[in-house]
């Protein structure tokens, strides 16, 4: 009896073990994230067109989805500072993205596009600029990142394939 019971306990123990190293994961089992994108709007002169206390800049945004299901579908795109009191937009994610090329089932190409309309008054009257901005994203079994960033269809921003996660920074120069 007290083999027999020794016996179970043993098999139980195996069973336990068995599960407990077949559950772990390794790193490179995970898929690295990269879309965070921090958006800095500038004049030529380097003013920061996004605080709305400087002549000349931008007093209100809003920011539609291109792709969205309804044509008026807008996406979040808070307005944040730096310590140095620099505004810049942060997007994170909300925008529909679509498939542009699938090379493989292990490497494709996604895109979103979004409509940023900018509003400042000239001459005592509020001026509306509607821009573009379209968010290419590379996707892998190991790696989903912003690949380039066009804003009006000229690129503002590239990232190579083996660059490692980090806030990608846009600079807008208007």
């Amino acid at each position: 009896m007290k083999l027999k019971l020794n016996h179970i306990l043993l098999v139980k123990l195996t069973a336990i073990l068995f599960l407990a190293v077949s559950c772990g994961s390794d790193d490179e089992s995970l898929q690295r994230i990269d879309q965070t994108l921090n958006i800095y709007i500038k004049n030529s002169a380097g003013q920061d067109l996004l605080n709305a206390k400087k002549n000349g800049s931008y007093s209100a945004y809003a920011v539609n989805d291109v792709f969205g299901v309804t044509d008026v579908a807008p996406v979040s795109v808070p307005l944040k500072m730096t310590a140095d009191s620099l505004y810049y937009f942060e997007y994170l994610r909300g925008a529909k993205r679509r498939t542009m090329d699938s090379l493989s089932p292990d490497n494709r190409t996604y895109h979103s596009k979004l409509a940023i309309a900018l509003s400042r008054t000239v001459n005592n009257a509020q001026v509306i600029t509607v821009d573009s901005m379209e968010i290419r994203y590379r996707w892998t079994p190991s790696v989903f990142q912003v690949s380039e960033v066009l804003y009006n269809n000229q690129t503002v921003f590239t990232k190579p394939a083996d660059a490692p996660n980090a806030i990608n920074t846009v600079t807008i120069i208007k």
